[in-house]
């Protein structure tokens, strides 16, 4: 099992390319496979999760090929297995994007209840209430999701929460459905409106997208079209939260600054420099600087996004003075006893971490429990004092390609190893 070893103390200074969004590519590469012809993906990412997904398409009946770094091509139209396999949909959340899917191209599917970050249960309840919506029967027997639909028929359903992955399976099984879906406090993060774009593209009509009420009308036919993935707003988040954590200057270049707008904002408040030159960002920070205590309260997009909190409350533990960090989406917590381990002054009450901003972090033994809880360990350890070690570093790889080599290029002090062991 994989480690990576961090030596703190070390500023980050130089560019960085930010990859394809993790989860937009979720959604989009299940979305190609809606096609009725071979579709086009560009900026695929090359994260663990990205080839679970791949490998749901191809056990389902779809043909992907790699045919270029960062392209795949993939074709749908033989699409015919309604069981999703369940050693892969049990590691990653989106791969339950393939109900959509199954329900709007063969009428059936029997879907394992999906996996991911451990961190909360995150029922899939929105989900099937909006499939029971549009036509389909929904039963959960012996831990698969089992829907039937003769045909789908649009209608008005309303998102619980703002789900992003009810918003995607929604949009995805009523593409394809008869008449007019309308979503109702549908998400409106900038994962939805990409996939929004690839199914235009191939034919289907979503008008709305990126606003709370996305209207869907289904269509007969999906043809060929070639997209492109965004940029990925978290790893662009992960290095302006390390940058501004250890100090230095660094050149976020292939990203989409209005994406991270919350987050900059926080990171401004608490008295850091960035420059936003379009699809470039510069994050410059004093070495040796101790952050203005910044709250924050985690909300649905265009809200400070529930996946930079971790890093975000990481940044906060050398901090001057107490900040608040309040979590409205998940529970999502499970790193604070490990930042503990380095010396962090955190306390936990219900949605609420309390966070009293130390002098200096310590090296210690971390485990990782999920992904961005992953980054925020490797973020603290930057800044800590001797060398942290993580254990569980496969979280990390679900949503991050080479990340330590990307911080080590920026002069970072990290490396993975393999444990003897």
């Amino acid at each position: 099992m994989d480690k990576i070893v961090v030596q703190g103390g070390y500023p980050l200074y130089g560019e960085v390319s930010i990859n394809g969004s993790k989860n937009a590519a979720l959604a989009v590469l299940v979305g190609a496979a809606l096609g009725d012809e071979p579709c086009h993906v560009d900026n695929v990412p090359h994260y663990t999760d990205i080839y679970d997904i791949i490998e749901i398409l191809k056990d389902l009946g779809a043909t992907v090929e790699w045919t270029g770094r960062s392209s795949v091509v993939i074709d749908g139209s033989k699409l015919n297995n309604p069981v999703a396999p369940y050693e892969l949909v049990r590691k990653l959340r989106g791969s339950f994007y393939v109900a959509g899917l199954l329900l709007a191209k063969i009428g059936y599917c029997e879907v394992p209840l999906p996996g991911g970050d451990p961190f909360s249960s995150r029922p899939v309840n929105f989900h099937l209430k909006g499939f029971e919506a549009l036509g389909a029967e929904v039963t959960v027997e012996h831990g698969y999701v089992k829907a039937k639909a003769d045909k789908l028929v649009g209608t008005t359903i309303y998102v619980g929460r703002s789900s992003v992955g009810a918003t995607v399976n929604l949009m995805l099984a009523a593409s394809r459905a008869e008449g007019i879906t309308t979503l109702e406090n549908a998400a409106r993060e900038p994962e939805v409106v990409n996939l929004a774009l690839q199914l235009n593209s191939m034919g289907a009509k979503i008008r709305g997208a990126g606003t709370n009420i996305i209207t869907i009308e289904g269509v007969d036919y999906m043809k060929t079209a070639r997209h492109e993935i965004i940029a990925d707003r978290l790893e662009a988040g992960t290095f302006l939260i390390a940058t501004s954590m250890v100090g230095g200057e660094v050149v976020l270049n292939d990203v989409v600054p209005e994406h991270l707008g919350s987050l900059i904002s926080k990171l401004r408040e608490s008295g850091v420099e960035i420059k936003d030159d379009g699809g470039i960002l510069t994050v410059k920070a004093p070495v040796g600087r101790r952050p203005i205590a910044t709250d924050i309260e985690t909300t649905p997009y265009p809200g400070f996004a529930t996946d930079y909190q971790s890093m975000f409350a990481a940044y906060m533990t050398k901090a001057v003075g107490v900040s608040i960090v309040k979590e409205t989406i998940f529970d999502r917590f499970a790193y604070v006893d490990e930042l503990a381990r380095m010396g962090a002054e955190i306390k936990v009450e219900g949605d609420t971490a309390i966070i009293r901003g130390v002098e200096r972090l310590t090296g210690a033994p971390v485990e990782v429990k999920d992904i961005r809880g992953g980054a925020a360990l490797i973020i603290a350890g930057l800044a800590a004092e001797g060398k942290t070690i993580l254990d569980g570093v496969y979280h990390i790889d679900r949503g991050y390609e080479h990340l330590e080599e990307k911080l080590a290029s920026l002069g970072a002090k990290i490396e993975r190893i393999k444990d003897p062991s």
